[in-house]
């Protein structure tokens, strides 16, 4: 910094002697100085009083430039006021110098100094290629010392700071020649040193570096890229100059045989090939053989038959397409390769179809010859059939075969087989043929009818209609034709001297099952019996199944009113005195019913009652009791109409209307008449009655004594009347006793008892209270009596009037 202002006092000295001739005030500073920095002192360089310069309103104007310059006022001092690029002050280098005016204004008075400011170059600028990258194509046949121009570099700078000279990296082809230009200017020129060779080293990658004379010296680069251009010096070659290829016969036509690939050193159409057969390939071998002349690929061209020409031999040129092309060529020789191209035959010399199913095993069923044309391994053949098949295969002499049974046949499994012969060779790959043919078994009765269940049980309503489809029994029998067409008929079987027969029928030809009859559940509850399915077979097979028929019961009987016992559509009339407590049983109501389970279940309702307050109803088991005392009020004559209704759907019902009178008279207890108990083993005696009946009576002697019971029961005899209770007396009972006295301890009436037939059997369906004795009129002999409340199966139900007092 001391030496620059050494430097501006030296051109300040200089110009205050030149003023006296030019009064303009000379300073020169370098440029890049910083921004405040002092160029001079105006103030004592122009002999200025610094106190004065802002009364003299000191300003400073730069001429045609940026304010780069300014003065300041207190000290008189020129400093910098923005960084000075020179360069960019005075771009052009038509001259060495570059300055900046400026004037300085004073008034009072006026008076203008004239300051010229030289800007000094610095060396703060590289030199710079207009192109980073230059390119130069050389053909290989250029000789060597031949020039080459090079595009020269820029250095802004100026003087000892502009380009000064250009350096080359090393190179074995190439090297450089620095020139200098009539305006100073430095280029340089690439000179080749070597011929080139393409084939070798076809692009030259070099660096140009310009330096300028500055200190420190400054360079720029750029990267010389020379390509060479090629000349039709190289001719096509080939991998190898014999080619041994070996080829199958009847390859397909297109096959590829092979793939020549000439190269040629060469660039652009000094490089592109073309092939082509040469004079000493023959005729057939082109004709067999297609050779590419753009890819050079050799191909099948005709068929290849290995016992007409085994090997083939050719000659192929491959030609550049240079100005003066260049050529090469190579020797094929193609051998044929021998390949399993015959396939093996089949040939049927005897065939037998159909056969029965119950064939015998190793029976022949057919006779197979093989044979194949080729030779070696390839004219070897070997025959078979599927594994899964009942046959097998036995040789009986060369290449003939015989097909034989090895397994049981069974038409129903399998009714026919494809047989398929295979013959295969044994050349590689093996070929092989096939035939197949059809076997047919015919059909054997070996199949019994089968029914789809062992048992059937049918559910029939009494009451059916004669001739109703009861079910279709099918079986089904898997043979054909006539062993497989069933006839179906109905085991005979007696029940009772009656012949299923009689009662069913079934349809020979579909197995539907029609009853021939109505039945009546109240009678017949079930039959079993078997049918029969039989084939047309010979010998038939048949098979048989279980039938088991249950009836099933309907609500076809209305319940019938027992007692109290009335004739036909009379009333029944009873009398109780008017001193009846309450809660005294005045009558029962008992009705049976012949149907079963639910549908004989009954209750009772009272249809119509003269006082509602005075009587009650029990629904289960009919008895009617006062619910109070009788009063003088009520009447001496009430009406009660009572319904017995079962539990069927629809439910039927019975009615009895009941006339009871109330009397004042109080009859006498007699005291000393004693209830004589009936000494009676009941049971007992049954029960050998019981073994006695079924040992000894048959059916039709129990329907007889049933009807002789039943026509007793209504032709009543008078008979004495029992002795009085505790709490009522006996009214007149002459149209409601008959044949039969009942004793009782207990003074209230009780329900009549009931006698039902089943088998023989005499059983009473109402449950009797312990203690209770029991007279039952008109009973032959043999005739069992069992107390019971079961009402679930009964076939035929007679009522029985009993009394019973109590």
């Amino acid at each position: 910094m001391k030496s620059w202002k050494r430097y501006v006092l030296f051109v300040i000295l200089c110009s205050f002697i030149s003023n006296v001739s030019a009064s303009m005030t000379h300073y020169s500073i370098p440029e890049e100085m910083k921004e405040g920095s002092v160029v001079a002192n105006l103030a004592t360089d122009l002999s200025l009083g610094v106190k004065t310069l802002n009364q003299r309103k000191m300003r400073l104007d730069i001429i045609a430039n940026k304010k780069y310059l300014d003065v300041n006022k207190e000290t008189g001092e020129l400093y910098v006021v923005e960084k000075i690029d020179r360069e960019y002050i005075c771009p052009t280098k038509t001259s060495a110098s570059c300055y900046l005016r400026l004037e300085v204004i004073l008034e009072n008075p006026v008076r203008i100094f004239n300051i010229e400011v030289e800007i000094l170059d610095m060396n703060d600028n590289a030199p710079q290629f207009r192109r980073d990258t230059i390119h130069l194509d050389i053909s290989e046949a250029t000789p060597k010392g031949e020039r080459f121009s090079l595009s020269n570099a820029v250095d802004p700078d100026v003087g000892m700071n502009s380009v000064k000279t250009y350096h080359l990296s090393e190179s074995e082809y190439f090297n450089i020649e620095v020139q200098t230009g009539r305006d100073g200017s430095k280029f340089a020129d690439l000179i080749l040193k070597k011929t080139l060779d393409r084939e070798q080293h076809a692009v030259h990658n070099l660096i140009l570096t310009a330096v300028d004379g500055g200190t420190p010296a400054r360079s720029g680069t750029a990267s010389v890229i020379v390509r060479v251009l090629d000349t039709n010096d190289n001719s096509p070659t080939f991998d190898k100059s014999i080619y041994n290829v070996i080829i199958m016969e009847n390859s397909p036509i297109g096959s590829l045989v092979i793939d020549l690939n000439a190269t040629d050193l060469d660039d652009g159409s000094n490089a592109d090939i073309t092939y082509s057969y040469s004079l000493y390939t023959s005729e057939k071998t082109q004709e067999t053989f297609n050779l590419n002349p753009k890819t050079g690929e050799i191909t099948v061209k005709g068929m290849l038959n290995y016992e007409d020409f085994r090997i083939y031999d050719m000659e192929v040129i491959a030609t550049d397409k240079g100005a003066n092309s260049l050529s090469g060529q190579c020797t094929i020789k193609i051998l044929v390769e021998d390949m399993n191209d015959n396939h093996p035959e089949i040939s049927i010399k005897s065939f037998q179809s159909p056969v029965s199913e119950n064939i015998e095993l190793e029976t022949v069923i057919a006779v197979v010859s093989v044979s194949d044309k080729d030779s070696g391994d390839n004219g070897v053949v070997d025959l078979h059939i599927p594994h899964h098949m009942p046959f097998k295969l036995r040789e009986s002499s060369d290449n003939y075969y015989e097909l034989v049974v090895s397994e049981p046949l069974d038409r129903e499994k399998v009714p026919e087989y494809d047989i398929t012969f295979t013959v295969t060779d044994r050349g590689s790959p093996p070929l092989s043929d096939n035939e197949t043919m059809t076997l047919e078994l015919l059909d054997v009765n070996d199949n019994v009818p089968q029914f789809a269940q062992l048992f059937y049980p049918i559910r029939v309503m009494e009451n059916n209609a004669p001739g109703a489809l009861l079910s279709s029994l099918t079986a089904f029998d898997p043979d054909l034709h006539e062993n497989q067409y069933l006839v179906y008929f109905i085991i005979e079987k007696e029940i009772a001297n009656t012949s299923m027969s009689m009662l069913f029928s079934i349809n020979p030809e579909n197995g539907n099952l029609y009853a021939l009859k109505t039945f009546d559940y109240e009678i017949e509850t079930e039959f079993l019996f078997h049918i029969e399915a039989r084939d047309s077979g010979s010998p038939p097979l048949s098979s048989n199944v279980t039938v088991h028929i249950i009836i099933v019961d309907q609500n076809d009987n209305a319940p019938v009113i027992v007692s109290p016992w009335r004739a036909h559509g009379s009333l029944v009339e009873e009398k109780i005195p008017r001193s009846t407590d309450k809660g005294s049983l005045v009558a029962k109501v008992i009705a049976l019913d012949t149907d079963s389970v639910h549908n004989s279940r009954i209750t009772y309702q009272f249809l119509q009652v003269t006082d509602a307050t005075l009587f009650s109803l029990d629904q289960y088991n009919g008895e009617i009791r006062t619910m109070r005392m009788f009063s003088y009020k009520d009447s001496r004559h009430h009406r009660l109409i009572v319904v017995a209704k079962d539990n069927g759907e629809p439910a039927l019902s019975a009615t009895v209307t009941i006339k009871l009178s109330t009397m004042e008279t109080v009859m006498k207890a007699y005291s000393d008449m004693t209830e004589v108990p009936l000494e009676y083993d009941i049971f007992s005696d049954l029960n050998l009655y019981l073994v006695i009946g079924l040992g000894s009576v048959s059916f039709l002697l129990l329907i007889t004594i049933l009807v002789t019971i039943v026509i007793k029961c209504q032709n009543p005899k008078p008979s004495k009347a029992a002795p009085p209770s505790r709490n009522s007396v006996i009214s007149e009972r002459n149209s409601t006793i008959a044949d039969s006295t009942l004793v009782s301890n207990d003074a209230y009436w009780y329900s009549l008892f009931l006698a039902e037939t089943r088998k023989g059997k005499m059983v009473v369906r109402q449950p009797m209270p312990k203690g209770s004795r029991y007279i039952v009129s008109s009973l032959p002999r043999g005739t069992g009596l069992t107390d019971t409340s079961d009402s679930a199966a009964s076939t035929l139900q007679v009522g029985i009037q009993c009394i019973l007092l109590l």
